[in-house]
């Protein structure tokens, strides 16, 4: 079995191939000078008997955010016609990044996050994309705000099951879901703390700085979210939430990862709050939950010490394998991988750019 890994940083694509998980090829940069945010390696069904569709979300200075897809795995590339994703005449934005590239549960539909605040769908595999209006027209978007990041839907989770359901998360905006296919959206953040707010305003319906949400296919009303303040849990899809944070040296981090075959077992990267945006005590662990985080357990085997650099919202990821390959990139511009569900670690790559994503996949 090969896999694929896709790194976007801040000046372009690099694809990781390896037969062993062990032994890694980097080809390098793809889109160089270009920002992926987003990235994705499309391995569906219909995707069998050839190598899978990647996908990158890649903005030029120059030109603007494309999105682009390979189906030789990077020899080369096709982009969507008319300049990229753009918004219809007289919406009055324009679109400057790709956050996030998701399949979605029909074959052929592919999701992706924008910013400023939108979401769009492709029904050809990701080469053209059309603007979800009733979210983009919904009354809470003029008082949706913006992180340091800036303002992006960086979450998109189809329901498993029910292709009218999807679930996005926005910083800042907080959790929507809709259920009948993108028609009307409703805001799903009860429970989630708003600590740059006033003390009486700090459970608002809207407005929440969330950071990444997860969820798995096998459990699909049970939510993770990793807000700017607190690591969450939902068992109604949203409905409500409840803190799995207390017992993490920081409950502030980026990314939150759920283990293919196992749904009780999650994975963060904490940093310490305020400013620093490294880890606690500057010391890279990956801290794992095996039981819908009621409890947490660190692993740092083959980690640096003296690690000043974070870990973003997508720049963590898994495979599908067995035991698991857990992967993160940072912001130092090092890739790390571990073969056996993050118990123990070994650098890949080294001396990229700014590592914004990463994305894998096998076939």
């Amino acid at each position: 079995m090969t896999t694929v890994l896709m790194a976007g940083t801040r000046k372009g694509l690099w694809i990781g191939r390896s037969e062993d998980r062990e032994t890694w090829e980097f080809t390098g940069p793809h889109h160089d000078m270009e920002e992926v945010y987003s990235c994705l390696v499309d391995t569906r069904p219909t995707l069998e008997g050839r190598p899978p569709r990647l996908l990158a979300g890649a903005s030029s200075s120059w030109l603007g955010p494309q999105v682009r897809w390979s189906d030789d795995l990077g020899a080369t590339w096709q982009e969507t016609p008319g300049g990229g994703i753009r918004f219809p005449d007289g919406a009055g934005a324009t679109v400057e990044r790709v956050w996030q590239l998701v399949p979605g549960v029909a074959d052929g539909t592919v999701w992706a996050g924008t910013e400023p605040g939108a979401v769009w769908r492709s029904n050809d595999g990701g080469e053209t994309f059309a603007l979800e209006e009733g979210l983009w027209n919904h009354p809470h978007r003029p008082e949706w705000g913006a992180g340091f990041g800036g303002q992006a839907f960086h979450t998109i989770l189809p329901h498993p099951n029910d292709p009218d359901s999807v679930t996005v998360a926005i910083s800042t905006g907080g959790v929507y879901q809709s259920t009948d296919g993108g028609a009307s959206w409703a805001p799903r953040n009860a429970g989630i703390r708003a600590d740059f707010m006033p003390e009486e305003m700090r459970y608002p319906e809207f407005g929440q700085c969330v950071h990444k949400v997860a969820r798995h296919p096998a459990t699909p009303d049970r939510l993770y979210a990793q807000n700017h303040g607190g690591v969450y849990r939902s068992e109604d899809e949203g409905g409500s939430w409840t803190s799995i944070g207390d017992s993490l040296p920081s409950d502030f981090g980026f990314p939150v990862v759920i283990h293919p075959h196992r749904p009780e077992t999650l994975y963060v990267f904490p940093l310490a709050a305020g400013e620093g945006r490294y880890p606690p005590e500057a010391r890279a662990r990956v801290w794992r939950s095996d039981d819908a985080g009621g409890s947490w357990t660190p692993y740092d085997a083959g980690l640096p010490e003296d690690f000043y650099v974070g870990v973003m919202r997508d720049g963590m990821c898994a495979d599908d394998a067995d035991p698991a390959g857990i992967y993160f990139g940072a912001r130092n511009g090092t890739v790390w991988a571990s073969a056996d569900d993050g118990e123990s670690w070994r650098q890949i790559a080294a001396n990229l750019p700014d590592v914004m994503c990463l994305k894998v996949g096998s076939f």
